[in-house]
């Protein structure tokens, strides 16, 4: 555990908070290399080392046990949608669509990799069951989160375009992972011995979008008519998901009986959601519609909560 330390990164994320509300639009206007470009270029780089991280031995060891890809997946992207989806009626044409919105979009999101893979080790879970489901679930999510939120954001924008907003996930997140694939065995001492220094890369993009993401909130005057109850209310219902998700993994686990690493595994993959690709969706996806930053703040608030939690647990459970 001592290897992996996630407080400087969230803290961070509220550091870039606090500066965009203190000073929002830091680079975004210059022209012609401003933030916008350099987070661009950016998440192009996040993808293609992502795809150069990716071990296909590992992949195909960790492909066989088929019932507990197929909870992890079905959790990750069914049950957790269904868990937000009934109370949008109750929501509907008043103020607090957003940020149930927000919370709609962190229920469609693909679990995260290297928290989940990290946490499932040092838990003494099934490893290359992590590998395999953390990277098909990145992958598989470049369908299933735009489809999700395209029921909605049809309604909030009639600009909305799946097959454009598809296209756009190819050539950024896609296209970078396949050519990271195929360079991998060209450069994979490189690869590995810079694992850390990449990870901390990934961590600065995503600190520059969520930065980008509050200014142009902020901008806006987004959050100026939003009061602490109900930011309150977020934070406490952001929380109280991922109990419920861990709870709903537990009982799948119990009921399918499944072995103490695939449980394990199961319950760190199956109830992780990934900042990242959070941040690279919320700008393709929400491009057009004003509050980019509130989309972010239910993945923020769970995010962090989350790393907290697991890495409880996992040390727990390492001491069994």
């Amino acid at each position: 555990m001592k290897k992996y330390r996630p407080d400087w990164f969230i803290s961070g994320l509220f550091l870039m908070l606090a500066a965009a509300w203190a000073k929002p639009g830091i680079a975004m206007d210059w022209d012609p290399v401003n933030l916008g470009l350099i987070i661009d270029i950016g998440i192009v780089l996040i993808f293609f080392f992502y795809g150069l991280k990716l071990d296909p031995a590992a992949l195909k060891a960790g492909m066989r046990n088929w019932r507990m890809h197929t909870a992890i997946h079905l959790t990750t992207f069914l049950v957790f949608p269904l868990l937000i989806l009934p109370f949008y009626p109750l929501v509907r044409g008043t103020d607090l669509e957003i940020f149930w919105m927000g919370l709609f979009f962190l229920a469609a999101l693909p679990s995260t990799v290297s928290s989940s893979v990290v946490m499932v080790s040092v838990a003494g879970g099934n490893i290359p069951g992590a590998i395999f489901n953390a990277s098909m679930s990145g992958i598989i999510g470049i369908v299933m989160t735009p489809f999700w939120m395209g029921l909605f954001l049809t309604n909030q924008n009639s600009g909305f375009n799946f097959s454009h907003v598809l296209l756009q996930l190819i050539v950024q997140i896609i296209l970078p992972v396949v050519a990271g694939l195929f360079l991998r065995r060209f450069v994979v001492r490189w690869t590995v011995r810079h694992l850390i220094q990449l990870a901390t890369f990934d961590k600065i993009i995503i600190l520059l979008i969520v930065y980008q993401s509050f200014s142009h909130s902020f901008r806006t005057n987004v959050f100026s008519e939003v009061n602490w109850l109900v930011l309150s209310g977020l934070f406490l219902v952001s929380i109280l998901l991922f109990y419920v998700i861990m709870g709903v993994t537990r009982f799948l686990a119990q009921r399918m009986h499944f072995s103490l690493p695939d449980r394990i595994t199961l319950q760190f993959v199956g109830s992780q959601k990934s900042l990242m690709h959070a941040s690279v969706f919320a700008g393709i996806l929400f491009g057009g519609i004003g509050g980019a930053g509130v989309w972010l703040l239910p993945v923020m608030i769970y995010h962090s909560f989350q790393l907290f939690f697991t890495s409880l647990i996992a040390r727990r459970q390492q001491n069994t």
